[in-house]
């Protein structure tokens, strides 16, 4: 067995994703289980650098998980030619420009999402990246998630027949900060710094709808600011700028329809915070983080219409589990596990920054729709 360390600067763990889903979840989690090990024989050792402007709370980080490596010098780890990859997780706004620095450094990169502020910029860093020859992914984590993961093997075993439409919806109550901490950072609702609901998901529907039914092939939406005052970290107030809800119709290659509602103004009466309804001509599923229930043409019950009298049936006991048949894990996780092996083997990888380009051409699009009112058509990018 030969160990081979894997040097990863980590841009951003101070924020809520950087530091639960992909440092302490992810990276921190493959060494809790010695690595990373390949077919080959070979394990890989993730070895963190944490990069970010707040040293103390860099070192704090650091300290608390027994590391060595802090830095609040972009252009020093990059310019360190032992380092193998970067990764980034920072605000929006300052996404790109780091992307390119690391990109011209050669490194291999990873980031979240949305890769750029405009899809000039993502279609740019994917080019430069292809041209430098480095390898580079982007987290599209939702492909990973237990109910997804069921909900896919529905899709390819030929379960729904014809698929017809897909109902999604995603969101929950975002604390104003007044008499309530927000859940969310002050930026995400600021358009100035990139913000918004739109920039923030649809790049998820973007991956989710393309893999599991089809390329989106044009986009109708409605946003809002439903919260037009907030508070921010520090409880000083502010004008809300940017996006907090949007409904969406996105018409599919094949036909089917998928209506998405994303917002961080509702209050939640479901069983998690996004579920997805799919019906097909031979059935039908609901699907969300971890879950996953389905009904068949053959066990459909004959709902009559009567408003006159109680309902009688209690719809969701009509529906089935969907099994595990399996273990899953964190989907942030398993998704770094691909890249890494990609890193180390060149292995097939198709999340990467054109997948990337295309969640942020259709954030783009949305906003166009929403802004002229009507209906875009969505085409397809390439290099």
């Amino acid at each position: 067995m030969t160990r081979e360390t894997v040097r990863i600067a980590m841009n951003g763990v101070t924020g809520r994703m950087g530091y639960r889903q992909h440092l302490v979840r992810s990276i921190l989690a493959l060494r809790e289980q010695g690595g990373l090990a390949l077919d080959d024989g070979t394990v890989l050792w993730p070895e963190p650098i944490l990069l970010g402007r707040r040293e103390h709370v860099l070192r704090e980080i650091a300290r608390r998980h027994g590391l060595e490596h802090v830095s609040t010098d972009l252009d020093a780890v990059l310019a360190d030619p032992t380092v193998d990859v970067y990764f980034d997780a920072q605000v929006t706004s300052a996404r790109e420009e780091a992307l390119r620095k690391a990109i011209a450094a050669g490194k291999h990169v990873y980031t979240e999402k949305p890769t750029a502020t405009g899809l000039d910029g993502a279609l740019e860093l994917a080019r430069l990246a292809h041209a430098r020859g480095v390898r580079h992914g982007v987290v599209q984590d939702k492909l990973f998630l237990p109910g997804l993961l069921k909900l896919r093997r529905l899709v390819d075993g030929g379960f729904f027949g014809r698929i017809l439409s897909v109902r999604g919806e995603f969101g929950y109550w975002v604390f104003e900060g007044d008499w309530q901490e927000a859940q969310r950072p002050s930026w995400n609702y600021r358009a100035e710094d990139g913000g918004g609901i739109v920039a923030d998901m649809f790049p998820h529907w973007e991956y989710v709808l393309r893999e599991l039914f089809g390329r989106v092939t044009s986009v109708q939406a409605l946003t809002a600011t439903h919260i037009p005052r907030r508070r921010d970290e520090r409880g000083r107030p502010y004008d809300a700028t940017a996006d907090d809800a949007a409904y969406g119709v996105f018409e599919l290659d094949g036909g089917a329809v998928a209506q998405i509602n994303s917002s961080w103004a509702v209050r939640v009466h479901r069983d998690e915070l996004v579920e997805f309804q799919v019906d097909g001509t031979e059935g039908s599923a609901v699907a969300g983080l971890r879950g996953c229930r389905a009904q068949h043409r053959s066990a459909t019950p004959r709902p009559v219409w009567d408003p006159d009298v109680p309902a009688g049936d209690v719809f969701r006991d009509q529906w089935q589990d969907v099994p595990d048949n399996g273990t899953f894990d964190n989907a942030f996780k398993v998704q770094w596990e691909l890249f890494l092996k990609h890193v180390h083997a060149g292995t097939p990888y198709r999340w990467d920054l054109l997948a990337g380009a295309r969640g942020v051409q259709l954030a783009e699009l949305g906003l166009k729709s929403a802004a002229e009112g009507r209906r875009v058509e969505v085409p397809e990018v390439t290099l």
